[in-house]
């Protein structure tokens, strides 16, 4: 072979090579790219809808096709200072000072993980969890929790506090087919959720890490006494 085709091979070669490793890196940056504008748009605008309602959506309608979500934003101001202090006391009662992780919770989360040798918990703050249902699926792993990890950041990097409690109290899972503060406090107490009082919220509050169970399962006993115990931990939660 001529040494000037050698030549041209080897170059080719190394092209070929360079976007073999820089391929990848560059989809995972404009991954990310597109997740911080989509973050920087809610937080101006509201998402009229998240990937968990997608999903959701999409899995009712294969049983029904004219299947329909309950969701109806509220305004922050429109919703029970009751159910923010409840959810904050009942998810991430440090919501108010960490920067969109809470490390300690975090490693309990990874210890507990390790004893099991799998996924149980993660340890989510509220905006982790507002990261994963805007942009993420259910499913447990550590290369999701790392991606819900950065999302957050970024929520807490553009959006207030406020913010970002207004849009999760929006878009978080309260049932089968039922999203956002509003619709919850409809279906469950036909009230609005500026109404809910303080054991109405905290027992929304408790059903959130498992929402759908506990929509069948309204009167086991530990809802009962987590409701109690979230009741006499609101007073002390710090709203933005």
């Amino acid at each position: 072979m001529p040494a000037t085709k050698k030549a041209a091979g080897k170059k080719t070669s190394r092209r070929w090579l360079k976007w073999i490793i820089l391929g990848p890196i560059l989809l995972v940056l404009l991954v990310q790219l597109y997740f911080f504008v989509m973050v920087c748009w809610y937080a101006v605008f509201n998402p009229g809808s998240t990937s968990f309602m997608r999903q959701q959506l999409s899995e009712l309608r294969e049983k029904n096709p004219n299947a329909q979500l309950k969701h109806e934003w509220v305004p922050y101001e429109r919703i029970s200072n009751n159910l923010k202090k409840a959810v904050v006391a009942s998810e991430d009662s440090r919501f108010a000072e960490h920067g969109g992780v809470d490390w300690e919770a975090l490693e309990k989360a990874y210890e507990r993980n390790n004893k099991r040798s799998k996924v149980v918990g993660g340890g989510s703050t509220i905006t982790q969890q507002l990261a994963k249902n805007l942009f993420l699926s259910g499913s447990r792993s550590y290369l999701r929790k790392g991606q819900e990890m950065i999302i957050a950041f970024m929520l807490e990097t553009v959006m207030s506090k406020k913010r970002i409690l207004e849009v999760y109290l929006n878009v978080v899972e309260y049932g089968r087919g039922v999203f956002g503060a509003e619709a919850a406090a409809r279906y469950y107490y036909k009230t609005a959720a500026a109404n809910l009082n303080p054991q109405q919220a905290a027992r929304l509050a408790v059903m959130l890490p498992n929402p759908r169970y506990y929509d069948k399962h309204r009167a086991t006993n530990y809802l009962v006494r987590r409701t109690a115990l979230i009741q006499r931990r609101m007073r002390f939660a710090d709203l933005p």
